[in-house]
């Protein structure tokens, strides 16, 4: 069906690529990826690319730099054997919270990195649930922001859930936060923190009643899992049941999730946009972005809008 696809997989998450493949009806493309002796990043096509739109899969995931690093190695080698196009799908994009100078003489990285790749001979980026969406701006080619709501909010609805309220962790989820309480008939609340470090967070109050309701956190990102736990705790206190976590991008640094195996957490739902380094722990759900990814693929190979994709999630 696609004679000019070609597909390949980075080492961050196989898998999902494996799955976007399948949803697609392609085979993977053929990739060799390896490092030298001194850790520098070998890459080499399999089979003939030229002329083809090509898609490369892979994620900033841990660790990150290096992903990073072997994308841009797969950006040139393709650019170098002729590809039309090369379409780099980025699940998820680290450096998104570095978007804008906090304070004087900090970089604003998440720019550079559009840079890089843009420089690399990227054509255009498909990606999941932004940091910050303002990050589309960054780049000077095509972004096709897509967003893992949709999965989620089907996900809840199945649950049937009594007396549901969704809790933003704080003011940047809030609009989130309220389209998925609409969709969901829920109520809404938000919790109110200062950032006194990088991955740190002080729950100062919290708007909104969740007496007796069961609480349901949104995020994009959980990283450390610091902040999600001081939010469960201060909902049971405010006598909420126990919580339901929920995000997009499941980076889970150091002993997150040990942390995140709390009492007062019931569940805690991510998507595959990262790959897990190890074993899920009991009471996690992981939701299959490959329908939405191979969807986006179809539509930039067959013509089409984007938006079809996000009927739901108003966004």
């Amino acid at each position: 069906m696609y004679q000019k696809l070609r597909l390949f997989a980075g080492s961050s998450n196989p898998r999902l690529a494996a799955d976007i493949s399948r949803q697609l009806g392609v085979e993977l493309g053929k990739i060799k990826l390896s490092r030298f002796k001194n850790g520098e990043i070998y890459v080499h096509y399999e089979e003939s690319i030229r002329n083809c739109d090509v898609f490369l899969l892979q994620s900033f995931s841990h660790p990150i730099n290096e992903m990073f690093v072997e994308l841009l190695v797969m950006i040139d080698a393709a650019k170098r054997a002729s590809a039309r196009t090369i379409n780099i799908i980025v699940p998820y994009y680290g450096y998104a919270r570095q978007e804008r100078k906090a304070a004087p003489r900090e970089p604003i990285s998440a720019k550079m990195v559009a840079d890089v790749l843009t420089t690399a001979g990227a054509s255009r980026v498909i990606t999941i649930d932004l940091h910050a969406p303002a990050i589309q701006g960054f780049f000077n080619i095509p972004v096709d922001h897509l967003t893992a709501m949709d999965l989620i909010t089907n996900y809840l609805r199945s649950k049937q859930l009594e007396q549901p309220v969704i809790v933003s962790p704080d003011a940047g989820r809030a609009k989130i936060a309220e389209k998925l309480a609409g969709r969901l008939g829920a109520g809404f609340a938000m919790m109110v923190k200062q950032r006194p470090a990088h991955n740190e967070a002080v729950i100062t109050h919290v708007v909104g009643d969740v007496e007796g309701r069961t609480p349901i956190i949104i995020e994009d990102i959980i990283d450390t899992g610091t902040t999600i736990v001081q939010v469960v705790e201060s909902l049971k206190k405010l006598g909420a049941k126990d919580t339901i976590v929920c995000a997009t991008h499941g980076v889970f640094s150091g002993e997150a999730l040990s942390r995140l195996d709390h009492g007062h957490i019931k569940e805690l739902v991510v998507t595959d946009s990262i790959a897990l380094r190890e074993p899920p722990m009991k009471g996690m759900t992981i939701l299959s972005a490959a329908p939405i990814l191979a969807e986006a693929i179809h539509i930039i190979m067959e013509g089409g809008s984007i938006a079809t994709l996000f009927k739901d999630a108003g966004v």
